[in-house]
């Protein structure tokens, strides 16, 4: 049986509700995988992901857990939208023939739904990940302030360099004006080797893994299978690709710690972390992303298949009385 047609506003009316509703639940989390990513041995300043946000909420506050959260808010709707719509569009078109998908077919409409995403989701990271890791280096250079302050030898104290806080908008003008267009697309390479083996990964198994919990009577899977499915494909795919995800990370955080590593490509990046900090530093932030994403995708899964966004626009189409 062909899939059911469903409208493309529908389409992106899901995916921006679920991306909104998945993004405020698990934004802390996102927080802390991003700074475990970037801290480079020797200057750890987090020993796990509960560490990260204590230390975060004691530094900045309980919003300083949020920080980025406005751009991701902003952007995730377009984002969420694309990818789901276009993932949909790909398994539509090539399962005219009316039979069911065969999963080369199903691995190719994902990877054409990570392809289109990019579009949104790089300069959405660019941007996100430097307000997220901005309190790290703050409290990086703090402490070395301190250190230096307590080795000194005269009674002077040695003043901690005042925190920066950008912001989306700052750091927007600020790349464009010295980079273009292309200063909102760095890491564009890193994000297209991690967004696309995800979809290709994710959409396959969650379709097969939703198929399963649906009996032959029901058009769709109960909601919790849904949920459930989206939970379990969405973390299964975020830990195999972590290792691009941690090198797109550091090729995107334009400030570095103190004596931490600079790197001049992908290729670059990778090789170096291998050399100083070993391959496991390439799961630095999986766990983390694994608990980002089951709830976001379990979320949007839901939200998509409930149908939520056809309800609204039929209410709206009705007729006054």
């Amino acid at each position: 049986m062909a899939d059911k047609q469903i409208s493309l506003p529908a389409k992106l009316i899901n995916g921006g509700i679920a991306g909104l509703i998945g993004v405020t639940c698990v934004f802390p989390i996102d927080l802390a995988k991003t700074r475990l990513q970037n801290q480079q041995n020797g200057q750890r300043m987090y020993s796990s992901m509960s560490d990260c946000l204590i230390k975060t909420i004691r530094s900045e506050g309980y919003f300083g857990m949020y920080r980025g959260a406005a751009v991701n808010l902003t952007l995730v709707t377009p984002e969420k939208a694309i990818k789901l719509a276009a993932n949909d569009f790909f398994r539509h078109q090539l399962s005219k023939d009316g039979q069911k998908l065969t999963l080369p077919k199903e691995m190719l409409a994902g990877c054409g739904a990570g392809t289109c995403q990019v579009i949104v989701t790089t300069p959405m990271e660019m941007l996100k990940i430097q307000l997220q890791d901005a309190g790290r280096i703050a409290a990086q250079k703090k402490i070395l302030a301190t250190q230096l302050s307590a080795q000194a030898s005269a009674p002077t104290s040695v003043e901690a360099p005042a925190a920066s806080r950008p912001t989306a908008t700052q750091l927007t003008r600020d790349l464009l004006r010295n980079r273009g267009i292309a200063g909102l697309y760095k890491g564009l390479g890193a994000t297209l080797l991690r967004d696309v083996p995800f979809s290709i990964v994710y959409f396959p198994l969650f379709a097969n893994l939703d198929q399963l919990g649906r009996s032959a009577s029901e058009e769709k899977s109960p909601f919790y299978v849904s949920f459930l499915a989206g939970c379990v494909a969405g973390s299964a795919a975020a830990v195999a690709v972590n290792p691009c995800d941690v090198v797109k990370t550091r090729l995107q955080s334009l400030q570095r710690g103190i004596n931490e590593d600079t790197y001049s490509g992908f290729l670059d990046c990778a090789r170096k972390i291998w050399q100083h900090e070993g391959p496991s530093a390439f799961l630095k932030g999986a766990y983390c992303r694994a608990l980002v994403i089951a709830p976001l995708f379990g979320i949007a899964q839901v939200v998509y298949f409930l149908g939520i966004a056809e309800s609204l626009l039929q209410l709206l189409q009705e007729p006054q009385a």
